[in-house]
């Protein structure tokens, strides 16, 4: 510094007419600010961003994973998602076969299934008013929380209600099936004595926990997909807010 004041007086004296430019110039030097580094990843995302797009993203996640389930063979149709027989009735499955009711056993498997693609669209609205009621807290937890983090919210959020609201569906469809009501019986009993997990205890229990199980699985891979690829999200904000949690 020393060394530029010494330069600018003497350019100063030798060049008069050239003295403000030079103070002008030192001064510049002598005045700057030390520069910042600039904000990046999440830092740089404003709240607005953020809570816009992780509401776009519950609530896209969330609509593709009830239209994927809630129509016919969303469940048993697919290999992966579809209920099979509660634990204690697919051990005595072989027996009921070699007795004749193995077309009992399929026409429950069915109904379980059917009654879980009809339950299914209740939880569209319920979803959705999670998605409406989250805090910039949440926010800010589900984007930097783990790759599941947005569906564990839905799932606090919603699990209850949901069960609530899939019981009396499920149990209307499965009802007609007299398999369902001989279970019912036995498993009720078993329950009460601890032998099997009381949401087992009937048909429509069990149907409800697996296809809610089911539910926020596929919105789990909804959400993580978004993560992986960000880029591939579709939609600027997400690319925008999802791309700067993983750096992409």
């Amino acid at each position: 510094m020393k060394h530029w004041l010494i330069l600018a007086a003497g350019l100063t004296l030798a060049a008069p007419a050239h003295a403000i430019d030079w103070n002008e110039m030192l001064k510049g030097v002598l005045g700057k600010p030390t520069s910042q580094p600039a904000a990046s990843g999440v830092d740089a995302l404003s709240t607005a961003d953020i809570n816009a797009g992780l509401k776009e993203a519950l609530t896209r996640g969330a609509e593709t994973a009830v239209a994927q389930l809630g129509q016919k063979d969303g469940f048993f149709g697919n290999a992966a998602l579809k209920i099979p027989l509660p634990p204690s009735l697919q051990k005595a499955e072989k027996a009921m076969r070699m007795f004749g009711m193995g077309k009992q056993a399929d026409e429950l498997v069915l109904s379980m299934n059917r009654a879980a693609e009809a339950a299914v669209p209740e939880a569209k609205t319920l979803l959705v008013d999670a998605v409406k009621e989250m805090t910039l807290q949440d926010a800010k937890g589900i984007l930097t929380g783990g790759q599941t983090s947005a569906t564990d919210f839905f799932r606090k959020k919603t699990e209850t209600r949901l069960t609530e609201r899939f019981g009396p569906i499920v149990k209307a469809t499965t009802d007609k099936v007299g398999l369902a009501q001989q279970y019912n019986q036995y498993a009720g009993a078993a329950a009460q004595f601890n032998l099997i997990d009381k949401k087992q205890a009937s048909v429509e229990q069990y149907v409800t926990q697996q296809a809610l199980d089911r539910l926020y699985t596929v919105i789990g891979e909804k959400e993580a997909a978004i993560r992986a690829n960000p880029m591939q999200a579709g939609s600027d904000l997400l690319k925008r807010v999802f791309g700067a949690v993983s750096g992409k």
